[in-house]
């Protein structure tokens, strides 16, 4: 029986991996939820760096929230991401859930990042 970590990273990669055949040269936004904070980072993986990043730890949003593990912290750090994303001259990403489902947290990062301007 495989383990737990083992289990995640099987699942990451077979979703990185139907990602890349579909992304067509766009940056790829990443999110990693822990149980006390949640992050996102859109990545240009032909180039090998981080465009843009935000989490519940930046200054801006620490003070204003609650906890960082709700849904309502997810949500700011999607609109946090989307503005970043603009600034940079991102539009256009794929969405990159990792080993998590796409429901909570993730789900309410998602649905704000798209309402901040980001397109996937």
């Amino acid at each position: 029986m495989a383990s737990r970590k083992q289990s995640l990273t099987r699942r990451s990669d077979r979703v990185r991996r139907h990602l890349k055949a579909v992304a067509n040269g766009r940056p790829r936004l990443s999110v990693h939820r822990s149980s006390k904070n949640i992050y996102a980072q859109i990545i240009d993986d032909a180039a090998g760096r981080t465009l843009v990043a935000a989490s519940t730890l930046d200054a801006g949003l620490r003070g204003g929230l609650k906890t960082g593990a709700d849904v309502s912290a997810a949500a700011a750090v999607g609109k946090l991401i989307a503005e970043r994303a603009t600034e940079a001259g991102v539009t256009d990403v794929v969405f990159d859930r990792g080993a998590f489902i796409y429901h909570g947290r993730i789900k309410a990062l998602a649905e704000a990042a798209r309402e901040g301007g980001l397109s996937f």
